[in-house]
């Protein structure tokens, strides 16, 4: 990257709080009331992707589709008793303010409806240093269609060089070489450093706290 960094956008499921693995355990029990038999190793690895790519991944291209929106709304019924209890990665809200400090706009770019992103933003604790965000009803595509990080472009209103993306999952990544966005990816949402860098993470970090601490060196600290 060259030139100046104006703008830092972090996803939020995996990135900033810890929510994939609850994301998983609802996804399981959903496809199982729908009678679909999913291990949840790959559900794992289709964590990240919006809830439209999900299921075309994940269960046989064959189905009766009509039953699609049903194992939707029995994921986010599920996911929904986690609501209460989901909690920030370490540091997460100390990195969004310290790039605030810093005079980055900090945009979070999530593919969370309205109700389930209110949740997450509530467990951040950090309105002071958000200056815009995106929900599922921003975009047509999920990740790893590049849609989610554009509109987040817009938010900001950056250009793709000006800004950098902090994710969890190798949708992320492909998403922002999609958008021309360069990303830091976490080891956090449990995705493997080498998958992450051959998906082409500028850089990969074990989480929010090791990121803050390497701010200066850090792809955020050294375009500033």
């Amino acid at each position: 990257m060259s030139g100046s960094l104006n703008a830092v956008l972090f996803d939020v499921d995996g990135t900033l709080v810890d929510t994939n693995y609850l994301h998983v355990v609802a996804w399981w029990e959903a496809f199982s009331q729908a009678g679909y038999d999913v291990p949840m190793a790959r559900i794992h690895r289709a964590i990240g992707m919006g809830s439209d790519q999900l299921l075309g991944a994940l269960l046989p291209g064959d189905r009766d589709r009509d039953g699609d929106g049903s194992v939707r709304a029995a994921h986010s019924a599920l996911y929904a008793t986690y609501w209460s209890r989901q909690r920030p990665l370490r540091d997460a809200a100390a990195l969004l303010r310290a790039c605030k400090k810093r005079g980055l706009k900090v945009v979070l770019a999530s593919s969370a409806d309205e109700r389930e992103f209110a949740a997450l933003r509530a467990s951040l604790h950090a309105d002071d240093a958000i200056d815009a965000f995106t929900s599922s009803g921003d975009v047509d595509r999920s990740k790893p269609s590049p849609d989610l990080v554009q509109v987040a472009l817009e938010k900001a209103r950056v250009r793709p060089e000006a800004a950098v993306f902090v994710g969890d999952t190798v949708w992320d990544v492909q998403a922002c070489v999609k958008a021309g966005v360069e990303c830091i990816a976490l080891l956090s949402g449990g995705i493997g450093r080498d998958e992450l860098l051959g998906a082409g993470a500028a850089a990969v970090y074990d989480g929010p706290a090791e990121l803050l601490a390497s701010l200066p060196d850090s792809i955020l600290g050294r375009h500033r």
